[in-house]
């Protein structure tokens, strides 16, 4: 139980910073190299899927965190993180706010990672 749980919260901060990494490098890479502007030509589908991977994978690891160690603020992080990273998916209306919506989620919902992961630890190797 106690791997499982590291694991997961492992698994969805690293996607939180891969998801952040891939939200401010890609404008700058696309900027920076016009010719791979043009062969790599992302699909809107991609932050759907990105989505739809991130929020079951978090929305587990909160919640069994949750369980072990009580504490409701990183389950919180963890859902205002969801949120924001949703709006900039489906509702931002310019590719700044998307970008600034996504990063500030990622940033929430990792933070929100790693304090599930501490309180975790802490209860599960103090009982």
């Amino acid at each position: 139980m106690k791997i499982r749980q590291s694991l997961l919260d492992s698994m969805a901060i690293g996607a939180s910073f891969a998801c952040m990494i891939h939200c401010l490098g890609m404008p700058l890479l696309l900027a920076a190299l016009p010719a791979f502007a043009q062969i790599a030509d992302i699909p809107e589908s991609f932050h759907i899927v990105m989505l739809a991977i991130a929020v079951p994978t978090s929305a587990l690891a909160l919640v069994r965190g949750y369980r072990i160690h009580g504490a409701g603020i990183p389950l919180t992080l963890g859902l205002v993180g969801i949120s924001l990273l949703s709006s900039g998916a489906f509702w931002s209306e310019t590719e700044l706010s998307e970008t600034g919506l996504t990063v500030l989620g990622s940033l929430t919902l990792a933070v929100a990672h790693i304090g599930n992961w501490r309180r975790s630890e802490r209860k599960l190797y103090a009982a």
